[in-house]
């Protein structure tokens, strides 16, 4: 299967054509796990910065392997003019439902570009998918603009998806010495059937998501 890059075009043409100042792209990483915080990745991208040349290799997350993801959200950090990760936690989650846990990370991974200098008055969102979950949480009003496959088109969601799946893999296998009998250094908290098998043996941890039907859910992988 061919794997076509992502590009730059639509950030261009919105800057162009629509005349905002900044894009600010949003993909999420963690939605359907068992265990652990959803994080969502923001990177900012400016007219000057949407002309240089896409960092070779980038792709949606998950068409990187494991061991290059690192590498590349470091060099896909340096491209963009700002980056943040937001997170909502499994408690979050299990309080106020996925859908409005997505909308807090979101909300705060545009917090954290705003706090490195991004000014949201003529920023454009783009989020990935087809569902604006971060304009009824986000404090200030945004421009939002939900764009389908955006993690595999477009460069700007692609360096935002890939900066929040290594930040959240990387917490996922910090917190593996405290429960290990779940393997998150392993599977990250989805559903895989060693997960499973130790939730069946030892119930849920602290840091699951116990609201969900976690042990109905389907192995992910």
């Amino acid at each position: 299967m061919t794997v076509v890059a992502p590009t730059l075009r639509l950030e261009r043409r919105l800057l162009r054509e629509e005349e905002f100042d900044l894009i600010i792209a949003l993909d999420e990483v963690g939605r359907g796990a068992l265990a652990g915080p959803v994080a969502v990745g923001a990177a900012v991208m400016d007219a000057a910065g949407a002309r240089r040349r896409v960092p070779e290799g980038l792709r949606d997350s998950k068409l990187i392997t494991e061991r290059r993801r690192p590498g590349m959200a470091s060099r896909a950090a340096e491209w963009v003019q700002a980056s943040a990760v937001g997170w909502a936690s499994a408690s979050e989650i299990d309080e106020v439902g996925i859908m409005r846990a997505l909308g807090l990370a979101a909300s705060r991974a545009v917090q954290g570009v705003v706090d490195q200098g991004a000014a949201l008055e003529r920023a454009l969102v783009i989020l990935d998918g087809n569902h604006d979950y971060v304009s009824r949480v986000h404090p200030a009003r945004l421009t939002v603009r939900t764009i389908v496959k955006g993690d595999r088109d477009c460069a700007s969601v692609s360096a935002a998806s890939v900066i929040a799946k290594v930040a959240r893999d990387a917490l996922m296998t910090d917190l593996h010495p405290e429960h290990p009998a779940y393997q998150w250094d392993r599977n990250k908290g989805y559903a895989s059937p060693e997960h499973r098998a130790a939730i069946r043996d030892q119930g849920l941890s602290p840091l699951h998501r116990s609201s969900w039907a976690i042990a109905d859910a389907p192995t992910l992988f």
